[in-house]
């Protein structure tokens, strides 16, 4: 059976790669041979698949921050279409990535009907709410829907999808994560040790957006407690040199690590983070966080002149549609915000514990173990019954 999956950016490439291993997994117990071709990332290839292009370091959130990447993304889309005409697949699975996957389900309706077409973790249009074409264009191309939230399962399905609300796959993966002790011992970290994730950054424009204001929060609570730690896991080895500078500037005590972000994770008494997929495996690791993100000050601009509004930016929010952890976005995202949540969360039990709490019924809405599985089982009988 031939698969083409497409996603972009560093977390569509981890979902990614935990898809691929449920889709040899179960293909396996259906006795089916598996050719994979993907637009993804290492992670994906690593799982097996043969990339038609490396898409996790070519991904953006905004308008201006779009821009370096017009071109690229263009010529990666176009190749793929190229690709699919040439090679028509059994199946096709979507990711997230809404910009080119729309381009590539369209392509695939108009000219490949035949094809079913698995819509993965859609993009949030069930958050941003900015109008129907996407949405319907989504509909229209998609077979069927799997979705990860029930916000975004209730959400496609009113607007006329086929949809299985599967759960997350994060629930899957920190099954694998070390306990606390053993990610400290790893990382040799003491048992009286503050240790600080500092997570800033997997997108190249986080690089300038969030990483000052996180590492000059970080500076700030260095100076009121100066024998913490810092660690900095690295999403992409491309962003080390910009991150190390960065820390030598403002003089962090920062371990930067490659290859054990959920070492990282569990040996934290803390995160200061972007918000993104990580904010769910700190969640489901009990680890309190501080979640910040800012985009460019003209995309901010264009917003507002649209009236464009998000109930929340973190996913462990979302979840729950209250907030459970502070999340600091644009004109909030100060160091002085930061310090401040950082320090209640760190010295007040009180609020840590409560935080705590919710991340119990936080993780009640994200499924039950085997979500990689029972997604990929599904999606493998989608052949032969569209």
């Amino acid at each position: 059976m031939k698969i083409f999956i497409s996603t972009g950016d560093v977390s569509g490439d981890l979902q990614g790669s935990m898809l691929i291993e449920g889709l040899k997994r179960q293909a396996v117990l259906a006795k089916l041979e598996l050719e994979i071709v993907a637009l993804g990332g290492e992670k994906m290839a690593a799982a097996g698949a043969t990339l038609l292009a490396n898409t996790s370091a070519i991904s953006s959130i905004g308008l201006v921050e779009a821009v370096p990447h017009i071109l690229s993304t263009l010529s990666i889309q176009r190749r793929a279409i190229t690709y699919l005409k040439q090679n028509p697949p059994d199946l096709v699975v979507l990711i997230d990535y809404m910009g080119p996957n729309v381009a590539i389900g369209k392509f695939l309706k108009r000219n490949l009907p035949d094809v079913p077409v698995a819509y993965y973790i859609a993009p949030q249009e069930w958050v941003w709410s900015l109008g129907s074409r996407k949405t319907s264009a989504i509909v229209n191309f998609t077979d069927k829907l799997f979705a990860i939230f029930p916000e975004e399962a209730r959400y496609y399905k009113e607007r006329g999808a086929e949809v299985s609300w599967v759960g997350h796959p994060l629930v899957d993966r920190m099954q694998q994560a070390p306990s606390r002790e053993a990610a400290r011992a790893d990382l040799e970290i003491s048992h009286d040790e503050i240790a600080i994730a500092l997570l800033p950054a997997s997108r190249r424009q986080e690089i300038k957006y969030l990483l000052p204001v996180i590492f000059e929060a970080a500076q700030e609570i260095q100076a009121k407690l100066p024998s913490v730690k810092f660690f900095i896991p690295i999403s992409l080895e491309i962003y080390r040199e910009a991150i190390n500078k960065a820390v030598q500037e403002y003089g962090l005590n920062a371990t930067l690590v490659s290859g054990k972000s959920k070492e990282v994770i569990a040996a934290s008494d803390l995160a200061i983070t972007k918000s993104g997929t990580v904010n769910l495996e700190l969640a489901l690791l009990k680890v309190p966080q501080v979640v910040i993100y800012k985009l460019s000050p003209f995309t901010e601009w264009i917003g507002k002149l649209v009236k464009f509004s998000i109930p929340f930016a973190s996913p462990t929010n979302l979840v729950v549609m209250r907030e459970i952890v502070p999340e600091f976005i644009q004109e909030r995202a100060t160091k002085e915000n930061l310090t401040q949540a950082a320090m209640e969360l760190l010295l007040n039990s009180q609020r840590k514990q409560q935080m705590q709490a919710d991340y119990e019924e936080m993780c009640h809405s994200l499924g039950e173990v085997g979500v990689c599985d029972r997604t990929a089982g599904e999606i493998l009988q989608m052949v032969g019954s569209c």
